[in-house]
Order: C-alpha cells, then structure tokens, then sequence
C-alpha cells in the first residue's frame, strides 16, 4: 500500500491518494468470488461450480470489483490514516480513479481533520461564586419523605371521606348517555387530593360514606388527549367501598431508630444535613466548571469542521436512542410522537454539539499550553478502580491493554486542566 497526503483548499481536510498493489487486489477479486460463488446460477454448471473466470465472462469482469474494493479499502485507508498520524474527524469521500483486474487499485479519500484551538484568556477568568447550602426546610422536607415511606394505612369506618383519604371506589363513565370505553374501573384506590382525576370529580367524592353511591358531575378538558371526550360533559357513577387514611410516623427518637442506624433524631437530621450538603457541593462544582469553561471558550478561536458536528450528534442521537429503548421506545417512534423529523432533531442539537466540541478542544489546548499530564501510577490506580467496579480484577487483557489506559491517561488530564482552569479563575 503506498498513500500520498496533500491538504486541500480547505482547512483542516486532507486529501489521500491510496494505491493498494494489483497482487492484493486480486487475492480479495478471489476472496469475494469464494464468498458468492454459491449464488451464481450459470447454464452448463451445477449451482455455485462456475470457475471464476466464467462467471465474469458471463456477468461481467466488474461483477467482484465492488466487494472487492469493499475488502482492502477500509483497512488500506485505516493503514494510511495510522502511518501518517491523522487525527480524522469526519467519514471519508471516497472516489476510485482506477480498479481493474491486474492493475493497482487507486482510490482518492477527502476527510476532515481535527482543528486546533487557539486560547485567548484562560488564567483569572471571573466568575460569580456558586454554592448551595442546606436549610432546616431541606432537612424537614427529606423527613416529610420519610414519613411518608414508612406511614401505615389505617382504615376509617366513623366519617365520610375527606381530603387526604384513600378511598376504594368503583367507577363508571358515561357521556350523552353512553359508556366510554375506559372509563370504567372496580376497586380503584383514589387519593383525595392527588389530582390524578378528571378536574372537580376527586372534590365530589369528599362527604361520601362507605357503601354510598353517587353520581359525579364533570367536564373533560379541552386538551384532554381523547379527542372524542376533550371538552365534554361526564356523568360517572361512583360506589365507595372503604375509606383509609395515611398515618405518619411521629418524628422521634424511635422514628429515627427504626429507619436508620441512629439512635436519636438529631443524630439522623445531621446525617441528611451531611449528605445534602455533599450533593450541593457536587453540583456546585460542576456548575462552576460549566461556568469557567463557557467563558474560557468565549474567548478560544478554532474553525469547527462541519464533519466533527455530524459525528458529535450521531453520539447525542445514539444516546438518545438508548434512553428510549429503555422504555421500550425506538427513536423513529419518538420522532413520530413529536412530530418530528430526524433531520429537525439534528439542526435542535447542532449548538450543543458545537458547544461540546469547543470544550474538549479548549481543554486539549490548555492541556499543550500547561504541559498537563497523568502519571502511570494515576494511570493505574483509575485503572484498578475501574477494573474493581466493572469486575475484572484479574482480567489480564483489560489491565494491560494500551487503549483503556490511553483512555484513562486523556481522561485524567482533562479532568486536571479542568481543575487548573477553576484554580486559576477569580471566583467573586
């Protein structure tokens, strides 16, 4: 394989003209005939027993020259890309200038390469102080939930139902006279006050007994997501079956004892005051680091090459789409819900994957102006923890292998040029 490299008219793109030798051709013209042979249904010869050269006599000597190109391309271009140290940010654009049997194959590849950033200011960067603190209503909301977790039901015989309650009801929906599909349910648990019924129809089963039936009177939404209820009037007949009540814990000592391994509930509040804190400091650090890098990268000059941003969505895109399939969701049914197309989603997230794409260059640069790097015991020490926490401890090839700790090398610079910008802004 021989390759020459010349820049093109554009910045950061480069042109490679590949030449791939006319024995190596070959071998893959017969490697793609050995693959197909059994497709080939030729007068004369049983199914698949055609040599070679009777099947490009009878289809054509270019019948194998796709596949062909298809087998040594890919690695020919990947061989040239390694040897002359390219950092390619785009897809190729392929073109062949020659492919015939017993001749050199020569194709030409267009890619983008990746750009350099060029720091404007990036020490004494000034920024407002971020910080969260923890209030006693913080403390006493988290309490609230846990009551709430360990509250017990008890069933109320006495009164009617009030605001508050649970109440078992059945249900039956009718408009014009007519039952809805829907609308009907038995032994349905209701909470008064949930909101999670059709507006008015949860204040009229407040003052209901147990055993009492009821019409309730309601209107559907003009918004409603059935468009053969929205906006229409209801009439549900509803039976209340039992009436239960929520009872929370009292916030004691005892309280505290049985929903952690405090003894008191002082002990318990300065526990979640610690652990709230610690995630209000988490998030203050990455805001303020989100702040020290938009205005680090206000002041960066570097040309983003339009093939970088494709790239950069197509992993927005595939992380969405993992999201989804998480509940049981495709991207293109997505689409279809919002009303969208792929290409509408793709121009939404263009700034933010412009936005992203600036940072890791900003960062790759303070990291060259700051000579910033990971030691290899930093190196082995996220290794060891990554190996723990992804269970391969003694998983020789992980440990060793040159990518991951490549990887982990990059990672760790970014995360300490990071460090190193926030260290050095002037934080008011």
């Amino acid at each position: 394989m021989n390759c020459k490299v010349e820049k093109t008219k554009n910045e950061n793109e480069v042109k490679l003209e590949i030449t791939v030798e006319a024995e190596k051709f070959e071998e893959a013209i017969k490697k793609v005939y050995f693959k197909s042979a059994k497709y080939f249904n030729i007068p004369g010869f049983r199914k698949g027993k055609a040599p070679m050269q009777i099947v490009e006599k009878y289809y054509g000597k270019e019948i194998f020259y796709e596949d062909a190109f298809n087998e040594v391309a890919q690695d020919a271009l990947e061989e040239a890309v390694e040897e002359n140290k390219l950092e390619v940010v785009s897809r190729p654009d392929i073109e062949v200038t020659q492919i015939e049997k017993g001749k050199d194959l020569i194709f030409t590849a267009i890619m983008q390469t990746k750009p350099e950033a060029e720091l404007g200011k990036y020490k004494g960067i000034e920024i407002e102080k971020i910080e969260y603190n923890v209030s006693d209503e913080d403390i006493e909301h988290e309490l609230g939930h846990m009551q709430e977790h360990n509250a017990r039901m008890v069933s109320i015989e006495d009164r009617p139902v009030e605001s508050g309650d649970i109440a078992t009801i059945d249900f039956e929906g009718f408009v014009d006279g007519k039952a809805f599909e829907g609308g009907k349910a038995e032994g349905h648990e209701l909470e008064i006050g949930s909101n999670t019924f059709i507006p008015g129809f949860e204040d009229q089963v407040i003052g209901m007994k147990i055993d009492e039936e009821k019409d309730i009177q309601v209107k559907f939404p003009d918004e409603y997501f059935s468009k053969d209820l929205a906006g229409k009037d209801a009439t549900f007949k509803v039976k209340v079956h039992e009436i239960k009540k929520k009872e929370l814990p009292e916030l004691d000592d005892e309280f505290a004892k049985d929903v952690s391994e405090f003894d008191t509930l002082k002990e318990l509040k300065e526990d979640i005051k610690q652990k709230q804190q610690k995630q209000n400091d988490d998030k203050a650090k990455y805001e303020t680091q989100e702040a020290v890098m938009k205005a680090v990268c206000e002041n960066v000059k570097v040309e983003i090459p339009s093939g970088m941003v494709e790239l950069e969505i197509d992993n927005m895109l595939k992380e969405i789409e993992q999201r989804l399939s998480y509940q049981g969701l495709k991207l293109e049914q997505y689409l279809q819900m919002m009303g969208k197309k792929e290409e509408d989603m793709r121009k939404e997230y263009e700034p933010q994957a412009i936005d992203a794409i600036k940072s890791r260059l900003a960062l790759e640069a303070v990291i060259k102006a700051e000579k910033i790097e990971a030691t290899d015991e930093e190196v082995d020490e996220k290794l060891k923890e990554m190996a723990k926490n992804y269970g391969k401890e003694n998983d020789e090839e992980f440990l060793k292998n040159e990518n991951v700790r490549k990887y982990i090398k990059e990672g760790l610079a970014s995360e300490k040029a990071m460090d190193f910008l926030v260290k050095n802004a002037k934080i008011k």
